[in-house]
């Protein structure tokens, strides 16, 4: 009975075995990492466990698209399939190879691990194109550049202004953005594309450069004038309007209140206009207004009034000391009373001082006043004064009072202090000496009384 069951058992197993179908091993895919696009490369699927008296069919697929196939190899004598491909950019991504038996369903198919492939496809003809308008614009206004390309992947960009690099916090893929440009953003742009196969071939496409230019909007402008005195009873207003800044032309235009006066097309940032005046009256307020074409900008209002200098003169000083509490700097100041354009001149013994010298330096806060200041020492020891005239007519002048000046007048005590000091001290004396007076008198006065009573007491013991 053991024997027989044995030799059914036995018999069972050979029939599972010769009706059973053979496995598939996990093929083996490898080949180039990064290929060049257009070029043939060779990928190669190696299966190990081959089924037996089966041939094998290998076939190469991107991962999740088995619809379209890539290569096709048919192993006879398990020999290694070769996949040869001209190189497409829609190869890029994971490879996967996929084992079937030819003829026999019944075996289950196998796939590969998957294999990355990078495509490369050199840069060619870079251009740049302008997406934020004319290349000609305004400041405050957005430059939008993008680096265009016929063909090229996996690319990297540089920008070059004037031929320098553009700073990276500007450059967005292949867009070059500047928000709120401004004049210093002028200039010949080009585009760089770069990609690299392998790490050792580098290839480049330069764009032609496009020139963008942007233009400084008009300042507001500063509205100043001088008079010009034509004949003696005839005078005019040299009104100047000056921008700091500003794209050429600029159209000037000069208003009194709401009329205009004149205006004018400079390619300056500023320009000068003539309006007769009668010195003494008050004939409106001028302002000035500049274009260049992106917006209006306006001065500030001036009264169009003349006032001829006029008296008195004065004039002031106060000083630095240094070590010791000796006076080391004097500042001189002079002031008319009236004049709506003086001309301020400083005098040392009767000799026009200049703008600068060798021991001092004039400043002239006009209208308001003017300055002298002046290192003490013996260069500058002397007679002062200052005289005032109309800027626009200096036949008459008023003259200040004359102040002298030496090392040793600064440095001595003036007669006042003396005089407070001293008189301070005596009247200290004359309180102390009448203190003392009283003092002597009420002690005297006590004595007296306690030496009668003295005597009185003296008396009445007697009797």
């Amino acid at each position: 009975m053991p024997a027989s069951l044995f030799v059914v058992l036995l018999g069972l197993c050979c029939y599972c075995k010769e009706s059973s179908p053979s496995s598939l091993g996990q093929p083996q895919l490898f080949g180039p990492s990064e290929a060049l696009v257009k070029t043939v490369v060779e990928f190669h699927c190696d299966l190990q466990v081959h089924p037996s008296n089966e041939s094998t069919l290998l076939q190469l697929f991107k991962e999740g698209d088995r619809d379209k196939l890539l290569g096709e190899y048919t192993s006879l004598d398990e020999e290694v399939a070769i996949f040869p491909m001209v190189i497409r950019l829609s190869h890029e991504g994971n490879l996967e190879c996929v084992a079937k038996a030819q003829n026999n369903s019944n075996i289950e198919p196998t796939v590969s691990n998957t294999h990355y492939l990078k495509v490369v496809e050199p840069v060619k003809d870079a251009e740049i194109e302008v997406h934020s308008g004319p290349v000609e614009f305004f400041e405050g206004k957005t430059l939008d550049l993008q680096c265009k390309l016929t063909a090229g992947n996996h690319v990297s960009y540089k920008w070059l202004l004037n031929g320098r690099l553009v700073s990276q916090s500007h450059l967005y893929d292949d867009r070059l953005l500047i928000y709120r440009a401004t004049s210093k953003d002028s200039g010949s742009y080009m585009c760089v594309a770069t990609n690299r196969f392998n790490k050792t071939q580098v290839f480049t496409s330069n764009s032609s450069e496009v020139v963008i230019t942007v233009k400084d909007v008009v300042s507001d402008p500063d509205i100043s004038f001088t008079v010009l005195k034509e004949d003696s009873h005839t005078y005019s207003a040299m009104v100047t309007c000056q921008s700091s800044k500003g794209a050429p032309p600029v159209t000037f235009s000069l208003y009194n209140r709401t009329e205009l006066v004149a205006n004018t097309t400079v390619e300056e940032r500023d320009a000068t206009f003539k309006v007769p005046v009668v010195l003494g009256q008050h004939l409106g307020w001028l302002q000035c207004q500049a274009n260049n074409g992106d917006r209006t900008a306006y001065s500030k209002w001036i009264p169009l009034n003349v006032v001829p200098v006029g008296g008195p003169v004065t004039i002031h000083y106060d000083y630095d000391s240094g070590e010791n509490y000796a006076v080391i700097s004097v500042r001189f100041y002079c002031r008319a009373a009236k004049g709506t354009l003086p001309r301020y001149q400083w005098f040392l013994n009767k000799t026009l001082l200049h703008e600068k010298g060798p021991f001092y330096y004039v400043v002239n806060e006009s209208p308001e006043q003017s300055m002298l200041l002046l290192s003490v020492g013996r260069s500058s020891a002397g007679t002062y004064h200052c005289e005032v005239s109309d800027s626009f007519d200096n036949t008459t002048a008023i003259t200040s009072k004359k102040r002298y000046l030496d090392k040793q007048v600064l440095n001595r005590l003036p007669v006042l202090v003396v005089a407070v000091v001293f008189g301070c001290f005596t009247v200290l004396i004359l309180l102390v000496s009448v203190c003392c007076c009283i003092g002597v008198v009420f002690r005297r006065r006590e004595f007296g009384e306690k030496s009668l009573i003295c005597q009185s007491t003296m008396r009445t013991l007697m009797w």
